[in-house]
């Protein structure tokens, strides 16, 4: 795993450009995820547990707007039931090159792993397979807020009975003191991992125009409307929350 620390906004840019999932990102990203979401490690190793719960035998697990792999390496380590395999699915080239390196580096010192194929694709296009484990960590808040409902409920069409999808996001407060009070924690947590305030301040105007958060309500809404029948969180640290939902 790449260990180059993430210094992408640490000196002053006259014009901020939009973010991108590219070969610069790629670089920095282990680094940039951990120190930028609470609990990030917590919820990609608990993803691989909650999977071994989920899976069937002989079925597929999907984790969409992979990056670089973190979850599809953790559905490999927890998941033993019988002829599955991995979909890992990113729209980044840069990421998805990225992402067989580190699967095949997995493949070196672990045995008998879940086979996985890594595929640069849309997810919005994709063609789903049946599936009993479908993963999105922090993909849903990168898709145009129009587009959202449409993709879930082609998620819960191709999820097999008794499967689930793990939906992981950052969360929008309904309401606006909780929305100050955990904006400023996560604030907090950023400058103790080290961030300065132009590096703070420059992220949020790269990424503002490209990530939109719901709220808790929001996605436990448009999930009933994409036909699923349960919503259950099972994580949250800060801002950052993660839920199972049900067919």
């Amino acid at each position: 795993m790449s260990k180059a620390p993430d210094r992408l906004f640490a000196q002053p840019l006259e014009q901020v450009p939009d973010f991108v999932f590219n070969e610069d990102v790629v670089q920095v990203f282990p680094d940039m995820i951990k120190r930028s979401v609470p609990g990030y490690p917590t919820i990609v190793e608990n993803l691989g547990v909650l999977a071994a719960r989920f899976a069937q035998p002989g079925s597929i697990l999907y984790d969409l707007g992979a990056s670089l792999g973190a979850v599809s390496q953790a559905l490999r380590r927890h998941v033993r039931s019988e002829g599955c395999r991995v979909v890992a699915v990113d729209n980044s080239a840069a990421m998805v090159e990225r992402c067989r390196q580190y699967l095949t580096a997995q493949d070196s010192m672990f045995q008998e792993l879940l086979p996985v194929e890594v595929v640069e694709a849309d997810i919005l296009t994709l063609p789903f397979e049946p599936a009993s484990l479908v993963a999105m960590n922090f993909t849903l808040q990168f898709i145009a807020p129009q587009q959202r409902l449409e993709l879930l409920t082609r998620i819960r069409q191709t999820l097999l009975p008794g499967g689930a999808l793990i939906l992981s996001e950052k969360l929008l407060m309904a309401d606006a003191q909780a929305q100050q009070l955990l904006n400023d924690l996560h604030l907090g947590f950023k400058r103790a991992n080290g961030y300065s305030e132009l590096e703070i301040a420059q992220k949020r105007s790269a990424i503002e125009n490209v990530m939109k958060p719901d709220t808790l309500q929001a996605h436990t809404e448009r999930l009933h409307a994409a036909g699923f029948s349960k919503v259950v969180p099972w994580f949250q640290c800060l801002n950052f929350a993660s839920l199972i939902a049900l067919p």
